[in-house]
C-alpha cells in the first residue's frame, strides 16, 4: 500500500487491501442495533454479534458473516455513503464525510487502535442475553 493513499485516491480506486485497512477494528458496527417500528429510529445496544471476538475486536467468521448472519451488512465502496446507522466514529464514515481519517486511526498514528476508541471490554455477546431483554441494553448515550 502506498503511504496516505486515502488522501489522494477516490474510494473507487482503493485496492481491496487499502479498503480493508480503513477498518480500524473498533467493533462498533458489530453492535446489535434495534430499530423502532414506528419511527424507524435506530438504537445501539452494548450487545455484540455472537461471532465477535471481544478480545481483539474482530469477526471470527469474517468471510462467512453475511451467510451466517443475514442482518450483517457487507460495507463496500458502493454502499458506504448510504448507510445512515454507521457509527459517527467509524473510520469509513469519517473518510466519506470529512475526506480524511480520524486522528486516532492506526494508519495515522502508526500504532494499534487505543482501547478507548473500541468497544473492547464494553460489550456483551448477544448469546448471553435473552432477546426479550435486548431493549434493556440500549446505550443511554445513543451511540458507542
Amino acid at each position: 500500500m502506498q503511504k496516505n493513499f486515502w488522501q489522494y485516491k477516490k474510494l473507487s480506486e482503493f485496492s481491496e487491501a487499502e479498503w480493508e485497512s480503513i477498518c480500524c477494528r473498533c467493533g462498533r458496527c458489530c453492535l446489535i442495533k434495534l430499530q423502532d417500528e414506528d419511527s424507524d429510529e435506530v438504537f445501539y445496544t452494548n450487545l455484540v454479534c455472537r461471532y465477535f471476538n471481544t478480545e481483539n475486536c474482530t469477526c471470527t467468521e469474517y468471510q462467512n458473516r453475511c451467510k451466517l448472519v443475514p442482518e450483517c451488512l457487507k460495507l463496500d465502496k458502493d454502499n458506504v455513503d448510504k448507510i445512515s446507522w454507521m457509527p459517527k466514529n467509524c473510520a469509513y464514515r469519517w473518510l466519506v464525510e470529512k475526506g480524511t481519517l480520524p486522528p486516532w486511526h492506526p494508519l495515522i498514528t502508526g500504532k494499534p487502535l487505543e482501547e478507548k476508541h473500541s468497544i473492547k471490554h464494553r460489550c456483551i455477546l448477544e448469546t448471553l442475553v435473552p432477546e426479550e431483554e435486548w431493549e434493556d441494553h440500549i446505550l443511554e448515550d445513543g451511540e458507542p
